[in-house]
């Protein structure tokens, strides 16, 4: 059941700005995020982003437009045959999806006084569609307008909430879409709760010089909680209780921070329920995706051992200090009465190098367990929705055949191109070659 447009109180649009953007809220930065969910002349089912910011919510939304395009009851064979019609039809079950995803009952949907459901509004998005980019550029309001002009309306099931969203679905695709989904996800969400999940509730979701969003924002589209780090679970730091992913998302996050060592992706969002993965720069978020579900694993009993003995050998070296044997033996829920655990470490450490390799320990307590097998060939995507980033400033989605080897080969390892570095963090033996031999920019 749905209730109509009302205005939002002042009190709450005051609350959410600053939560969203802090207290200095340039006016070119607001600017920037000024567009509608608008699609791509090249192709019918990509997204495009005209100015660098937005992309923390554009992105997502791809991600579900994707999954639903490729993994639904009908899935699509060829994306670029999609019609217009068809991929509203996925903009507007990405965007109910998400709200339902973020909830925990009831919605809040935002649009602006004037973009209600008249022939107007719908004759706007038609002429926009039509104009593209410059176009969508067209009569921005400033800051002060757009919050004044805010109205809301309440719907109390997911029923009335899809009927909703689609009857407005112009409005989300106008040029104040992206801000108004933003507002309407935050209001969902209750910014309560967002504060009891984001590390420093001080510190605004976007940034306020340049206008790019916080990784708690990512984490709250693609996971549904806004925490702020990308590791499995909680980790407890100096004595700081600190958020991480608990379970597994939707849509999956790979970051070419983590190559550079400035984070640690856990396997939460390496092997998301789809092979659908947002990329991480700098600066900037794309999307990674395949057709083949077997990219992505399944939780085995081997896999979450592995998961966490990784835990007690951070930097990767394939082995543990033989004193923290108990420690890793009670993570796993093994036998570890003091007795059998220096038995094992005698066994395991038999020339007491004060080391226990991975896999030595492995073909102790885990010989009969196998890890479901993963293609060795397979065919990747990739999705860039800034113009100006793309081949011939066409936003169309990339192809490339992917290989994964038997062994790490590093002496022949030529392409060190971004791309590649963050596709190593996820699978550390691939070769990959993109088609035409262009590859996509992450930035």
């Amino acid at each position: 059941m749905a209730e109509g447009n009302v205005q939002l109180d002042e009190d709450l649009v005051s609350e959410v700005k600053k939560f969203l953007w802090g207290n200095d809220l340039k006016e070119e930065v607001f600017s920037r995020w000024t567009q509608g969910f608008m699609f791509s002349e090249h192709e019918t089912t990509a997204l495009v982003q005209y100015e660098g910011g937005p992309c923390a919510v554009i992105v997502p939304v791809q991600g579900f437009i994707l999954k639903n395009a490729l993994f639904c009851e009908n899935p699509k064979e060829d994306l670029s045959q999609t019609s217009a019609e068809e991929s509203t039809e996925l903009l507007h079950q990405a965007l109910s999806d998400i709200l339902i995803y973020v909830s925990s009952g009831d919605y809040t949907l935002l649009t602006l006084e004037e973009e209600s459901t008249d022939s107007n509004s719908q004759s706007e998005q038609s002429n926009q569609s039509e104009a593209g980019e410059s176009s969508s550029k067209k009569s921005r309001m400033d800051q002060e307008l757009f919050h004044s002009k805010l109205r809301c309306t309440k719907c109390s099931d997911t029923e009335s909430l899809r009927e909703k969203m689609k009857s407005n679905i112009s409005s989300f695709m106008g040029t104040s879409g992206v801000l108004l989904y933003l507002y309407s996800i935050i209001i969902t969400k209750g910014l309560e709760q967002i504060k009891n999940e984001v590390e420093d509730p001080g510190e605004p979701l976007i940034d306020g010089i340049h206008g790019h969003g916080s990784q708690s924002l990512i984490n709250l589209l693609i996971t549904s909680k806004a925490v702020t780090n990308v590791w499995d679970n909680h980790k407890d730091v100096s004595g700081l209780k600190l958020q991480g992913v608990t379970k597994r998302a939707h849509i999956g996050f790979l970051s070419f921070m983590e190559h550079l060592r400035y984070c640690e992706v856990g396997w939460n969002l390496k092997n998301p329920d789809y092979p659908i993965w947002l990329i991480g720069s700098e600066t900037h978020l794309t999307v990674l995706f395949s057709r083949n579900t077997n990219l992505v694993v399944t939780e085995s009993i081997e896999s979450n051992a592995r998961r966490i003995f990784q835990r007690f050998d951070p930097e990767g070296n394939g082995f543990i200090d033989t004193s923290l044997l108990a420690d890793v033996m009670a993570a796993l829920d093994l036998v570890s009465d003091k007795e059998y655990v220096d038995i094992m470490a005698a066994k395991l450490d038999s020339e007491n190098l004060g080391i226990i390799t991975q896999s030595s320990f492995f073909e102790e307590f885990f010989a009969g367990e196998t890890t479901p097998e993963i293609p060795k060939t397979f065919t990747l995507y990739h999705y860039n929705g800034l113009p100006r980033s793309c081949h011939e400033n066409k936003v169309c989605y990339r192809e490339a055949k992917a290989v994964l080897q038997d062994e790490i080969e590093v002496q022949i390892l030529t392409d060190v191109t971004p791309m590649k570095m963050v596709l190593l963090t996820k699978w550390p033996t691939i070769d990959v070659k993109w088609k035409d031999e262009i590859i996509p920019s992450l930035n």
